[in-house]
């Protein structure tokens, strides 16, 4: 008998004992490694919605979270500026933020830095695109990124781009010849290939073209929300049975209303804990540690960054003028811990909460970036 890559995984992990979760312990996540595999390091209050900035707010949010690394989107994600010019631009501007801030932040480049992240008790800062619009025609851009840093490459947003088809674009549009161009060059790099707002097709494609396991490291589950930002049963299983990663989002997109919650949230979780198995199965919040302080003065922001998107063309089924980016009782620094509460009282093991909350994407990085 052949087992999957998914299966030798589990059997492998089933001989790690979990420890205690007690029922006294203050802090759940303590000494765990937390990676939120897309999200940000923002502050919705600030006053400038200009280039990216740090400020002490970020940083003791961040902080006060757990955290130890998250996947940051480097622009380009949509608009009118140069691709290319803007994302290069982009990363030689989080480089300088970060060395002015080098008691707090660290660039992760390896699996070891995330664990020097943790060491050193500084909020890792992992550089991916949510969309590959900047490779132009040249596939060999993948190469100047990685050297740039980026680890995690989006192959669309929701939009179809010269790789293939985005949410929106017809499901039956897969992964082109230059798409596979880009997958190959990624995989050569050491590189995560990433699914995100991609369309049925090009998924399945990629995860079938790709030498490497893939991610889909922010979504929801169609199965239980049937909206094209998440992903089907087919999608997540190819992905886990190749030994790749799943990121639930704590997203709108978790429920038809447009309002998602921490409930939906852990649905999701548990649905795709059944179809990919517990090894496969993480968090990819698309939002950040600082919360906004008034949401009543925000819906007028909220709103017109909707009527944006719309005017854009790249707003996905599920967004309204009244939904929220994030699930409204699972925001701020404490939003990773109200998670592993939650996830305990559904009957859910510590070791199996540790796994969902960074253990996963730790175990995927390795595979991908090596030690």
């Amino acid at each position: 008998m052949t087992l999957s890559r998914r299966a030798a995984l589990s059997l492998a992990a089933a001989a790690v004992a979990a420890p205690a979760f007690g029922a006294k312990r203050a802090d759940p996540i303590a000494g765990w490694t937390v990676i939120n595999a897309l999200g940000g390091l923002n502050d919705p209050n600030h006053p400038d919605p200009g280039p990216a900035k740090v400020t002490p707010r970020m940083l003791a949010d961040a902080h006060a979270s757990g955290q130890t690394a998250v996947n940051i989107t480097l622009n380009y994600v949509f608009g009118p500026e140069d691709p290319f010019e803007t994302t290069v631009r982009d990363a030689a501007h989080w480089d300088t933020l970060i060395a002015a801030h080098p008691r707090d932040l660290i660039k992760i480049l390896s699996v070891a830095d995330i664990a020097r992240a943790k060491a050193e008790k500084k909020i890792g800062l992992i550089y991916g695109f949510q969309n590959c619009a900047m490779m132009g025609n040249d596939a060999t851009r993948v190469d100047l990124f990685h050297d740039l840093g980026v680890r995690v490459f989006q192959l669309t947003y929701n939009n179809e781009n010269q790789l293939g088809g985005g949410s929106m674009a017809p499901e039956t549009h897969g992964l082109t010849s230059f798409g596979r161009e880009v997958v190959e060059r990624i995989n050569a790099n050491r590189g995560m290939v990433d699914l995100s707002h991609s369309g049925r097709q090009i998924c399945l494609d990629a995860a079938r073209a790709s030498k490497a396991p893939i991610s889909i490291n922010h979504t929801g589950c169609r199965a239980l929300t049937d909206l094209p930002r998440n992903k089907t049963d087919e999608e997540l299983r190819l992905v886990a049975d190749k030994g790749g990663f799943v990121g639930i989002y704590f997203m709108p997109f978790l429920n038809l209303s447009g309002h998602a919650s921490a409930a939906d949230v852990v649905a999701h979780i548990e649905h795709a804990l059944k179809v990919c198995g517990e090894d496969h199965v993480g968090i990819g919040t698309d939002g950040g540690t600082t919360q906004i302080d008034d949401l009543e003065a925000y819906k007028a922001a909220l709103t017109k960054e909707h009527e944006d998107r719309v005017a854009k063309g790249i707003s996905a089924p599920g967004e309204r003028a009244d939904t929220h980016p994030f699930a409204d009782d699972l925001r701020g620094p404490d939003q990773f811990r109200k998670l592993a509460r939650l996830l305990a009282a559904r009957g859910h093991k510590p070791a199996r909460i540790e796994k969902i909350l960074g253990g996963n994407f730790v175990r995927y990085a390795k595979e991908i970036w090596g030690a």
